[in-house]
């Protein structure tokens, strides 16, 4: 996913209202007796807590040997005229990632990332979103381009997720100016019957599924920022975070198109990433209350929208090993450690109770740390200033870190989710 800029409040309509301020109170995580509950887990989906990584063609067995992990996930991007469709002749790369994954019992996810790779010429990210959107030759090749894909899916059988779009709901939720996805204009081509709006290519998608592929399971992307509040960044008051998390819940609900699941987002950099080369100054660092108000709105937004939540492009850095020098590929993040690290089970219990049931980790951008040599330099240890640094385990980037945290967590026994 593109690097984000910090967002800012510019819409009057998200304006934290003082009346439910005044309501919050300060245990606001825990739901009433009689409030909502849980959605089920969706079918052919693991009833434990799992782990997947980014994996690219040929990287199944290496996941393999490191942990029975239970899904890997590869983009799907590039254009309408020349992305994943070419990568081999008439989409069959799709096909050939399922054979793979399948036949080392994992679950394969697909990240679609196209309608923004589409769009030609200058202009921000959120400019060129809204431009492909009310562009009708784009958006029938980009139908097309789906239909494409639920085809071979569909001869796959079995189970496999498509998180469609990440960006696109966030961007379009600021352009609706509103918590209503019919005020985001779409050139929807005639022929589907749908309106011309967001609501309308919502409703085509998860019909052209339930004709096409029902093995498939449609991941809606939940955006940290698409409020005009990017909490990866900022600071708030859990009242605050509630109301995005609200507000974010009324967008999804306003497009009338049930998704099976929805993917939250931590961060698509480590936070040394983003300290020293986009030079945040340390703001996306997260600390225990960051984490509290990231499981409440994730917990917030899935039981008023009655899906169940996987976590994503998780950062692969920690701050452990000799290898996290904050240099190219080895960045430093407290992610893997909170979640996978020593009394992370606390952690973890906070996340199934809030409605997740995988953490998929992986980088969002070439130089940021991955779990394995990426950088083509071999085992280093090079903060040698830093006596308590663990010599690294292996070659990987991370000093093998998080390979090391998914054995041991699988050793365990993965946690069941509520």
């Amino acid at each position: 996913m593109q690097a984000v800029a910090i967002q800012k409040l510019r819409r009057g309509a998200l304006a934290v209202a003082g009346a439910l301020i005044a309501a919050a109170v300060a245990g606001w995580l825990v739901w009433p007796s009689g409030g909502p509950t849980l959605a089920p887990v969706p079918p052919g989906l693991s009833s434990t807590l799992e782990l997947g990584m980014a994996s690219g063609p040929g990287g199944a067995t290496a996941m393999r040997e490191t942990a029975p992990f239970a899904y890997r996930y590869q983009y799907l991007a590039g254009s309408v005229t020349d992305g994943w469709m070419s990568w081999e002749p008439n989409g069959e790369f799709v096909s050939s990632y399922i054979r793979e994954s399948r036949a080392a019992g994992m679950t394969p996810v697909f990240s679609y990332y196209v309608l923004q790779q589409s769009v030609t010429g200058e202009g921000s990210e959120q400019a060129k979103v809204e431009r492909g959107l009310k562009d009708p030759v784009l958006m029938a090749r980009y139908l097309d381009g789906l239909a494409l894909f639920f085809e071979r899916a569909a001869a796959s059988g079995g189970p496999l997720v498509l998180h469609l779009e990440p960006d696109l709901w966030g961007f379009a939720h600021q352009a609706a100016n509103s918590d209503d996805a019919g005020h985001v204009a779409v050139a929807m081509p005639g022929a589907t019957g749908q309106p011309g709006t967001l609501a309308g290519l919502a409703r085509e998608i998860v019909a052209m599924r339930d004709r096409a592929a029902p093995n498939v399971l449609l991941a809606y992307s939940l955006s940290n920022w698409g409020t005009g509040h990017d909490f990866t960044y900022g600071h708030f008051t859990d009242a605050e975070v509630r109301v995005f998390a609200e507000s974010e819940a009324a967008f999804y609900r306003s497009m009338g198109a049930r998704f099976d699941l929805f993917f939250g987002e931590f961060s698509d950099r480590d936070a040394g990433y983003k300290q020293v080369v986009d030079g945040d100054h340390g703001a996306s660092w997260w600390d225990e209350t960051d984490f509290r108000q990231h499981a409440a709105f994730i917990g917030t937004f899935g039981r008023a929208t009655g899906l169940r939540a996987m976590l994503w492009q998780i950062p692969f850095g920690n701050t452990l090993m000799a290898a996290m020098d904050n240099t190219r590929g080895h960045y430093q993040d407290n992610r893997v450690e909170w979640l996978l690290g020593a009394g992370s089970e606390a952690h973890l219990r906070a996340y199934t109770e809030a409605g997740v049931i995988a953490l998929l980790f992986g980088r969002g951008a070439d130089g940021a740390t991955d779990a394995r040599d990426a950088q083509r330099d071999g085992i280093t240890n090079t903060r040698t200033t830093d006596a308590s640094a663990i010599p690294s385990y292996s070659a990987d980037d991370d000093g093998g870190y998080f390979r090391a945290r998914a054995a041991a967590y699988y050793g365990a026994a993965a946690l069941r989710v509520p």
